[in-house]
């Protein structure tokens, strides 16, 4: 059992998944499309990078990270995002990291005190939600509080229609954009209004922009640019950025946090003595992938034709929507746990519930769960095995529907 606070969570959603699925026997050879691990081939320059500084593997690294890694991440983000060169400063407004889910999980210990207004501090969380978010805030002391990401709200949670009292206590908000599991990007009247909530109520926004290079028809904006265009600073904002999904390198446990000077600070003091430094080698090949933007184009390219034949197969049934980003399909099939089995059951086809990122809005109440209509569905694999998949799985939807 877990300690404390953390006692709280409840299974992680690919625990939940193993206990639904793996008693059933599969109608099928098995295919996951449960797990967002984006499959692509590794660039040679990432392979040979690593092999010309494997010596340094028996180095130390510094925890700001290599001269090159700031300067290749520091022009990635002000070139990709629009900013000036003055906005981000490599010496003070960025840190690597090893995956954004070390920086996700460390960041709520920077701002959460022992209280705010009277009692105890909150942060805030969309739901679905990253299972990570959940985890970080328990840990770090906060109250989680679990805002809907609805079809009713472009399926990005409103912050805003939260009672006074709970933003009062407000230390800061995660917000996802491109979303994972939605797909929901916000646009600039989005971050306006949440930049507006932060400053009134004194907090600060936790951007999740892992999936920022992964999008259909144009980039996301950031919050890095909505920010800057509005007041020409980046205050109360960290934003987090991942080779993960840009570049399809999950295994290289890569990524940036980049914002607010006096907030990077405080992270990088935290990281001194809790967070594990990014290794040499990894740091030079990150660099040499953060300033490379072909194989960003060519796995862009790979996820459009992906999500084309998705909407060739499935696109004439209610309740499939194409997201605006991202590499999920966030399918709406009325009972998504009910609809998971089956698939299982019948062809061998493993997606994750929606509920099993969500919580319930109302005690003991399924359904009140935002996700449980929804199935989360990774379009990680190759052309005829989506294809295979996606057709036997309308299929099964499709009776199911007429059932």
């Amino acid at each position: 059992m877990l300690p404390g606070r953390l006692a709280e969570l409840p299974p992680g959603s690919f625990v939940r998944l193993a206990n639904l699925l793996d008693p059933v026997k599969p109608g099928a050879a098995p295919v996951s499309f449960s797990v967002g691990d984006p499959r692509g081939q590794v660039p040679a320059f990432i392979t040979e990078t690593i092999a010309r500084h494997a010596h340094q593997f028996g180095e130390y690294p510094a925890i700001n990270g290599t001269p090159d890694w700031r300067d290749a991440a520091a022009s990635w983000l002000r070139r990709r995002f629009a900013l000036p060169d003055t906005v981000i400063d490599p010496e003070r407004n960025i840190l690597p990291l090893n995956g954004t889910r070390e920086g996700l999980f460390l960041a709520p210990f920077i701002v959460t005190p022992d209280s705010k207004a009277g009692a105890r501090p909150v942060i805030l969380i969309p739901n679905p939600f990253y299972q990570c978010y959940a985890a970080a805030v328990l840990a770090a002391g906060a109250e989680p509080v679990f805002v809907p990401a609805r079809a009713e709200t472009d399926f990005l949670p409103d912050f805003a229609s939260l009672p006074t009292a709970v933003l009062e206590r407000t230390v800061a908000a995660f917000i996802c954009s491109p979303s994972n599991p939605e797909g929901a990007c916000a646009g600039e009247a989005y971050w306006r209004t949440l930049f507006a909530l932060s400053d009134r109520f004194d907090f600060t926004v936790f951007a999740d922009e892992c999936y920022a290079d992964i999008y259909l028809d144009k980039q996301p904006l950031s919050a890095l640019t909505a920010r800057f265009a509005e007041t020409r600073g980046i205050e109360r904002l960290l934003t987090f950025h991942s080779l993960s999904k840009r570049s399809c390198l999950p295994g290289l446990r890569s990524g940036i946090v980049a914002g607010d000077a006096n907030l990077i600070e405080k992270f990088r003091a935290l990281r001194t003595v809790a967070g594990p430094q990014v290794p040499m080698p990894i740091m030079a090949a990150s660099a040499a992938a953060w300033r490379d933007e072909a194989h960003v184009d060519v796995n862009r390219a790979i996820f459009a034709e992906r999500f084309q034949l998705a909407n060739r197969l499935l696109g004439n049934r209610a309740g499939f929507r194409l997201p605006e980003g991202g590499f999920f399909l966030w399918l709406e099939v009325g009972d998504g746990e009910a609809a998971a089995l089956r698939l299982w059951r019948e062809a061998g086809i493993r997606v994750l519930p929606g509920a099993y990122m969500g919580r319930e809005t109302e005690p003991g109440k399924t359904q009140s769960n935002p996700g449980f209509r929804y199935l989360r569905v990774a379009l990680v694999h190759e052309l005829s095995t989506i294809e295979a998949a996606l057709g036997r799985m309308g299929e099964i939807l499709s009776s199911e529907a007429h059932a």
